[in-house]
């Protein structure tokens, strides 16, 4: 059985599903995408990239200058993808099921009238 991935790393991988992105463009996705539940720290968000460019997830893309500073982009690996449908898959099923359940949770219609 494999481990689900923490909500912030499976938002980094589903930004990076779509183009590659700086540290702030992913910060900018990652918000947007959760819709402002997830906030990344510049910290915590290069604290994960370096663990999934070392799990072989994302790589580095390019690099370029941008007025005097350094600018790294990241993008999904084949790998990474493959993690990310992998894990999409175990969400779709998790929720499928707590569908299927959910009618069974509504309360029990209440009856009226008289004593039988």
């Amino acid at each position: 059985m494999e481990t689900p991935l923490r909500e912030p790393t499976f938002l980094i991988l589903t930004a990076l599903a779509g183009e590659p992105l700086h540290g702030y463009g992913l910060i900018a996705e990652v918000d947007r995408l959760s819709g402002g539940r997830v906030s990344l720290r510049p910290g915590t968000l290069y604290g994960a990239l370096d663990r999934l460019v070392d799990a072989g997830l994302v790589r580095v893309d390019h690099e370029e200058i941008v007025e005097g500073r350094l600018r790294r982009y990241y993008q999904l690996t084949e790998s990474g993808g493959e993690v990310l449908a992998a894990e999409t898959e175990r969400m779709r099923r998790n929720v499928d099921a707590a569908t299927a359940r959910l009618p069974a949770i509504r309360p029990a219609p209440r009856l009226s009238g008289g004593i039988a």
